[in-house]
């Protein structure tokens, strides 16, 4: 058996397509037909591609898929209806995608009608490669009078692909809002005592950086008390839905959570778990937050109560339940048709240096870290936690908010890296206690001095003097 070279081919390509024609006909293994066809690099306009006309027929769809894309680099009308009539036959998902994509590369307008019958396709990738195919033409009213109404398709994909071509360049942004990198000098290094809910509406529209928070439980402490499982996620969707308000676009929401027990009221009762991070994150992605990973808190064992104890007495089925080592923290991002680089090239190159991230940290989605334990606070973020967290997602100068600060670490590990930090608290305990550690000869907000605001009263007159 005779190897291939791309050098041979490539030779024999220049030649003409009868030395080339004679050697796909010589090799009729998938294997090396592909190779052939992956290999032959750019085609002229005038170049003869009969030879490619029965492989869109060849039983193995990487054939058909090489010769489409071969296919598509001709640009000769008489290969664009072959396309048409291979597509109505080809099964293979990738094989379509690669055809209607060929098929939009020839920019030839008698593709028109063909694409927009293709704007009904199942395969919603079919559909967003019609779509790139007809922009082509978007100047054509005709073209556009197909292509708006796709912003209602069932498909998200394709919603959000039309939204961004027609849309989004549509929206009038506040001319009075500040630069992407700045916020406001009345929120830099604040406390304020008060429901969330209310403190928000006195909160300028995308003024905050990062929002990395634990909402309180549901109904495990006396501060968290709701009537019901469904008004407690409502509350917090409430409380997400203003945060996304105030968070700058395409920045970033972290999010704690794990699921929870409720205790049986008596032996004759079943003890109930809520699955909190699985039931919120419907409510978030429905508002606008674009769902970006989820990194797995891991605790050691001992940390944590024993569920396992009853079990390993009796070690009978049905009565397994493990040892909860686990939280979730639920990663966010405010939706945008920018990329991600819009929002690093936003900040000038000193802060990107300062704010590089150092060798040693997390590669992957679990992260092993020690809790916390506080007479004060029963649910206290670890620095460590913390510090990652700000870290991964920040830029030095940026504005982190906490709508449930408990005890404060994330504004205290947000100062130490060099950020802003503004927090809401509504026990007064908590806020009292984060106050106490401001005093001069503690360590916990350090300079800058903090400000902290016992009443709305006092924040809104600080807001709105």
């Amino acid at each position: 058996m005779i190897m291939l070279t791309k050098e041979q081919i490539t030779e024999l390509k220049n030649k003409g397509n009868g030395d080339l024609a004679y050697l796909v006909n010589k090799h009729q293994d998938s294997g090396n037909l592909a190779f052939i066809l992956d290999n032959l690099g750019h085609l002229p306009k005038n170049f003869n591609g009969d030879f490619l006309i029965n492989l869109l027929k060849h039983e193995h769809y990487l054939v058909r898929l090489s010769a489409v894309k071969n296919i598509g680099k001709i640009h000769q009308e008489k290969y664009l209806f072959l396309l048409m009539e291979a597509f109505e036959n080809e099964v293979n998902t990738i094989v379509r995608r690669e055809i209607i994509s060929s098929i939009g590369r020839m920019r030839n307008p008698k593709n028109k009608n063909f694409l927009f019958k293709i704007l009904e396709d199942h395969d919603p990738k079919v559909v967003c490669q019609a779509i790139r195919a007809l922009l082509v033409f978007e100047k054509e009213n005709e073209i556009v009078e197909k292509l708006k109404p796709l912003l209602n398709h069932q498909n998200e994909t394709v919603r959000n692909f039309i939204y961004k071509e027609f849309f989004a360049n549509q929206e009038n942004k506040d001319s009075t809002s500040l630069p992407h990198t700045e916020t406001y000098d009345f929120l830099k290094n604040v406390v304020v005592n008060g429901d969330v809910l209310e403190v928000l509406k006195y909160v300028p529209n995308e003024s905050v950086h990062l929002t990395f928070t634990s909402p309180p439980y549901y109904n495990a402490r006396d501060y968290s008390i709701y009537p019901s499982y469904q008004d407690y996620l409502e509350f917090l969707e409430q409380v997400f839905v203003e945060t996304h308000r105030i968070t700058k676009e395409g920045r970033f929401l972290v999010v704690n959570t794990s699921p929870i027990i409720i205790p049986r009221v008596s032996r004759s009762h079943s003890s109930k778990r809520y699955p909190i991070p699985f039931d919120l994150h419907g409510y978030l992605v429905k508002n606008g937050w674009e769902f970006i990973d989820d990194i797995v808190w891991l605790k050691p064992e001992y940390s944590v109560k024993n569920r396992i104890g009853g079990f390993m007495q009796h070690r009978k089925p049905l009565g397994y339940k493990p040892n909860s080592v686990t939280e979730y923290l639920m990663v966010y991002r405010k939706e945008t048709t920018k990329l991600i680089d819009w929002n690093m090239k936003s900040y000038d190159s000193q802060i990107i240096k300062e704010s590089k991230v150092e060798d040693g940290y997390e590669t992957t989605n679990v992260w092993k870290i020690d809790p916390k334990f506080d007479k004060i606070h029963s649910a206290v973020f670890p620095v460590e936690l913390c510090k990652r967290v700000i870290q991964y997602y920040s830029f030095k100068g940026d504005l982190v908010f906490d709508p449930f600060a408990g005890s404060g670490t994330v504004g205290k590990t947000a100062k130490s890296l060099g950020r802003k930090f503004f927090l809401t608290e509504k026990e007064s305990t908590y806020f009292e206690y984060m106050k106490s550690k401001a005093k001069p000869n503690s360590s916990m907000f350090g300079e800058p001095e903090t400000q902290f605001f016992w009443t709305m009263e006092e924040f809104v007159n600080h807001v709105l003097p």
